[in-house]
């Protein structure tokens, strides 16, 4: 089965399906343009199986174009970020063994793989490479069984990243169960202001699927976006507590009257955006649980207004457990999940039965209320969330750690009150008299990593607490605790 000729056939050709400036793309035209990707991308595919190709595209009706292309065709997309570097996006080029690389808008592909083809297509110039051949890290077989449909990094392929693979029957199965709360259809109009390398299986695949019209709006100024919700009459918007604290404190009049629903995802939502939020336009937020291997199984649908911290409770489709340190049930824990659309496998390293049980455990530390109503504690993992970008603190150790002048450092999140976390690192310096100045090893990481994970604040001290085995203490369950 191939979801994305489903949704080719499913929709009047005549009903906009990309919304951008002035442009209007039909889902006629839309697929139009993607079978002439999709055409191109076989002819030069004479492989016999299904091919993996990473896409290098920047936000807008080209990525949805070229996307939709490359699952036409049969292949795997494989998202490589527009805020990477050229040594993050060739990792994650080796790591899933790429076939090809299609590069478009301008952003030139500089790793390895010949160029192999040239072209436009409805306004989207992009350049086909070849990838490197390589033997994968992973089985071929056991991977091509999959149906795979998408491979998706959280934040390059170090870390904690195993890069999750999910089918096409997975992802139908993940955009219909979550579309049982969201309830999005033909008459919506979605305002999409997220980055589409991040955020796209449960989004743009479900609105298309849904036969909606998802409305672009690339500016970042609170008067352009609501400038774009009055001009299209948008019903829906999806987006993170950044925009939401910005649309807030907007100053006009545009009392937004079509919106039905406003969805706060990528980080949690504080109290104070979501209550500035209702009064500025008389709408509640309400936010979700957007979790890679999982999709969107948790939403506060009855209670945004009342509650507005809650994540909400399990959409239909899905069990949700609280476990306890020791594995029991309980009101507040670990929060685990059942049900449609969880991921098919992890690609590095292989693991094809990824759950226990049909349960995936998420690492959240979760409460539940007398309600049901579940609220995000913390974090088992590491993990940095920075504006909905996810910052892994090993990789970015990693990186200061080559610096000459550092001895050994450990990052870990700040809260921030527009970005909800940023990096801050503490720095054993190499040589006390002498420590590297903090705009020295912004400009090293900077030359390796995304400039959402470089860090904001460095602190010399004189020692990091460290485990028996001679590792970083982050948690209280690292036999000490430590700052995040």
């Amino acid at each position: 089965m191939n979801l994305i000729e489903d949704i080719a056939r499913r929709h009047d050709p005549a009903t906009p399906a990309v919304l951008s400036g002035d442009r209007r793309l039909s889902y006629g035209d839309l697929f139009h343009h993607a079978r002439q990707v999709a055409a191109l991308l076989r002819q030069h595919d004479d492989s016999g199986r299904i091919a993996r190709i990473g896409l290098q595209c920047p936000n807008g009706v080209s990525y949805i174009v070229l996307s939709m292309g490359v699952l036409l065709a049969g292949a795997c997309l494989v998202p490589l970020a527009e805020e990477l570097t050229a040594a993050e996006r060739a990792e994650i080029a080796a790591t899933t063994a790429l076939d090809f690389i299609l590069a478009a808008d301008g952003l030139a592909w500089h790793g390895p793989g010949e160029l192999i083809a040239a072209g436009e297509s409805d306004g989207t110039r992009w350049q086909l490479h070849r990838g490197r051949s390589a033997t994968p890290a992973f089985p071929e077989a056991a991977f091509q069984a999959l149906n795979p449909a998408f491979i998706r990094f959280s934040s390059g392929t170090t870390g904690t990243s195993k890069g999750v693979v999910l089918s096409h029957e997975t992802l139908l199965a993940r955009i219909t169960a979550a579309n049982e709360g969201l309830q999005i259809g033909p008459r919506d109009r979605v305002l999409w202001m997220l980055p589409m390398a991040h955020h796209f299986a449960v989004s743009i695949v479900l609105y298309l699927h849904a036969g909606a019209t998802t409305v672009l709006e690339h500016s970042a100024m609170r008067e352009d976006i609501l400038a774009t919700a009055e001009k299209h009459r948008a019903t829906v918007i999806y987006g993170s507590p950044f925009h939401f604290a910005m649309l807030a404190g907007d100053p006009g009049a545009f009392r937004w009257p079509t919106l039905r629903l406003a969805v706060a995802t990528a980080a949690a939502l504080p109290e104070l955006t979501a209550r500035a939020f209702d009064r500025r336009f008389g709408h509640p937020l309400h936010q979700g649980l957007g979790i890679i291997e999982v999709g969107l199984s948790v939403i506060n649908l009855d209670a945004a207004r009342e509650k507005p911290l809650s994540l909400g409770k399990p959409l239909p489709a899905y069990e949700v457990a609280l476990l306890d340190d020791r594995g029991r049930p309980a009101d507040e824990g670990e929060f685990r999940v059942r049900g449609p659309g969880l991921l098919d496998a992890y690609l590095v390293p292989w693991d094809p039965a990824p759950l226990d049980d049909g349960w995936f455990a998420s690492g959240d530390l979760m409460r539940r209320d007398e309600d049901g109503h579940l609220f995000l504690m913390g974090r088992k993992k590491s993990v940095i969330n920075v504006a909905g970008m996810k910052v892994f603190p090993e990789e970015v150790e990693r990186v200061l750690n080559e610096h000459p002048g550092v001895a050994r450092s450990r990052v870990f999140g700040r809260e921030h009150p527009q970005m909800g976390q940023v990096a801050v690192a503490e720095i054993i310096p190499a040589d006390p008299a002498a420590p590297p100045k903090p705009v020295v090893l912004q400009r090293h990481c900077r030359a390796l990593l995304s400039a959402y994970k470089v860090p904001l604040g460095f602190t010399l001290v004189d020692t990091l607490p460290l485990t028996a085995s001679g590792k970083l203490k982050r948690f209280a369950g690292d036999e000490g605790s430590g700052p995040g």
